[in-house]
C-alpha cells in the first residue's frame, strides 16, 4: 500500500495536470480571440502592445502545458515524485498563472465578443440596407422584423402555457379513468362503464403518442374547419370561430394530455399499495381513497415530468406553423421570406427559443424546489415518450 505522502503527491500531481490541461484550452481560446479582427468599439484598439504581450503570454502557457504533458508521458509512473511541476513553488506559480490566463482570456472575450456584438448592433441600427457581415445581418433583420418576432413569441408562450394547463386537468380526468379497477360492489353497468373508460384511455394514449404533432395539427385543423363550415357559414365566419390559434391550442392540449396522463399514472403507481389498502380498511370507497390518499402523493411524484411538459410545448409548438399558426417559427419564416435569408432568420428564432426554455426551466426548478421534489429536464416529446414507457413498465 502506498504511503500517505506518496498518495498526497499523486493527488497534487493529478490536480496540476488538470490545471495545465484546463487552462491550456482557455489559453487557446484566448489566442483565437486575439487573432480575430478588432470590432469598431474595441477598447484594445489603441493598446496593441498590451494585446501582443497577452498573446505571447498565452502562447507561453501552451508551451508550459505541452512540456508538462510530455514529461508525464515520459515519466508516467514517477511523475508525482520527479516532475518539477509538482514542487511547492512551481505549483504556486502554476496556480497564479492559471488565474492570469483566465483573466487575459476574459478581457479578450469582452473586447472581441461583447464589444463586437455591441458594434454589430450599432451598425445594424444605423444601416438602411442589408449589411455585409452575417452578425450585422442577423441583428438588422431582427430590428426590422422585431414586431413580427415579438408577436410570434407571444403566441408561442400562450400556446405552451394555456395548452399545458388545459392538458393537466384533462390528464387528471383521463388518468382517473385509466387506473379504474372493478370493485366487488360494482353492478354490471358500472363494470361495463369502467371497461369502456379504461379501453378509451389506453386507445387515446396509444394513438396520440404514436403519431407526430405535425400530423395531428393538420388533421385537427382541417377536420374542425370542415365540421364548422358544414353549418353553412362563410370562410370569414368559420375563421372567426375555428381560428388557427384555437386549432393549435387544441392540438397542444390533446397531445400533452396523453403524455401527462402516463406521467401521472406512473406517479400514482409509485405510491405504496399499502396506502390504498389502509384507506379502504378505514371504510373509504375506491374513489375516496384515490382522491384523498393516493392522488395527492402521486401528483407530487409526477411534478417534475408534468412541469417539463411546458418546456416541451414551447419547442414542439413550432410544428404548428404548418397550419399557419403565427408562432415564433412562423414569424421566422415570414422574416426569411422578406429578406431571403433563411439561416439568419432562424438563428434569431433559435436564440429566443433557447431563452424561453431556459427561463421556463429555471422557473420550474424553483417550483420543484418549493414542492420539495427533484427537478428533471426533458428535451422533447421523444424524452416524454421514454418517461411514459417507463410508467407503463
Amino acid at each position: 500500500m502506498a504511503s500517505v505522502p506518496s498518495r498526497i503527491a499523486s493527488f497534487a500531481a493529478r490536480d496540476h495536470r488538470y490545471v495545465l490541461l484546463g487552462t491550456s484550452a482557455i489559453a487557446f481560446v484566448g489566442m483565437c480571440l486575439s487573432s480575430q479582427a478588432r470590432p469598431a468599439m474595441s477598447f484594445l484598439a489603441n493598446a496593441f502592445t498590451v494585446e501582443l504581450v497577452m498573446y505571447y503570454l498565452l502562447a507561453a502557457w501552451l508551451v508550459v502545458a505541452a512540456a508538462g504533458l510530455l514529461f508525464k508521458l515520459t515519466h508516467w509512473n514517477t511523475y508525482a515524485q520527479t516532475s518539477p511541476f509538482t514542487k511547492p513553488g512551481a505549483a504556486r506559480a502554476l496556480r497564479f498563472g492559471s488565474y492570469l490566463v483566465c483573466a487575459m482570456t476574459a478581457v479578450l472575450f469582452v473586447d472581441r465578443a461583447v464589444m463586437g456584438f455591441a458594434s454589430a448592433w450599432s451598425a445594424a441600427s444605423a444601416s438602411s440596407t442589408m449589411p455585409d457581415d452575417m452578425l450585422t445581418q442577423v441583428l438588422y433583420m431582427f430590428q426590422q422584423g422585431k414586431q413580427t418576432y415579438l408577436t410570434g413569441i407571444a403566441t408561442t408562450i400562450e400556446l405552451a402555457v394555456f395548452g399545458t394547463v388545459i392538458a393537466f386537468f384533462l390528464a387528471i380526468l383521463l388518468v382517473a379513468v385509466r387506473i379504474m379497477e372493478i370493485d366487488r360492489s360494482d353492478n354490471d353497468a358500472v363494470r361495463f362503464a369502467k371497461k369502456v373508460g379504461v379501453g378509451f384511455a389506453k386507445f387515446y394514449s396509444t394513438v396520440v403518442r404514436g403519431t407526430p404533432m405535425l400530423v395531428q395539427g393538420v388533421i385537427v385543423y382541417y377536420l374542425g374547419f370542415g365540421v364548422v363550415s358544414s353549418f353553412g357559414m362563410s370562410i370569414t365566419e368559420v375563421n372567426a370561430i375555428w381560428s388557427r390559434f384555437i386549432a393549435g391550442l387544441v392540438v397542444v392540449s390533446l397531445n400533452s394530455t396523453a403524455y401527462m396522463m402516463e406521467v401521472l399514472r406512473g406517479g400514482i403507481e409509485s405510491v405504496d399499495p399499502g396506502q390504498m389498502e389502509a384507506a379502504r380498511s378505514l371504510g373509504m370507497s375506491q374513489w375516496q381513497a384515490m382522491l384523498k390518499v393516493v392522488f395527492p402523493q402521486g401528483i407530487k411524484y409526477a411534478i417534475p415530468g408534468l412541469s417539463n411538459e411546458l418546456v416541451i410545448n414551447i419547442k414542439d409548438s413550432s410544428v404548428l406553423s404548418v397550419i399557419g399558426v403565427f408562432d415564433l417559427a412562423f414569424a421566422a419564416s415570414t422574416v426569411a421570406g422578406i429578406y431571403y435569408k433563411q439561416l439568419n432568420a432562424y438563428l434569431v428564432a433559435a436564440v429566443f427559443y433557447l431563452i424561453m426554455t431556459a427561463v421556463a426551466s429555471w422557473l420550474l426548478g424553483l417550483f420543484a424546489k418549493r414542492m420539495n421534489v427533484a427537478a428533471t429536464t426533458l428535451g422533447s416529446t421523444s424524452d416524454a415518450k421514454m418517461t411514459a414507457k417507463k410508467a407503463e413498465a
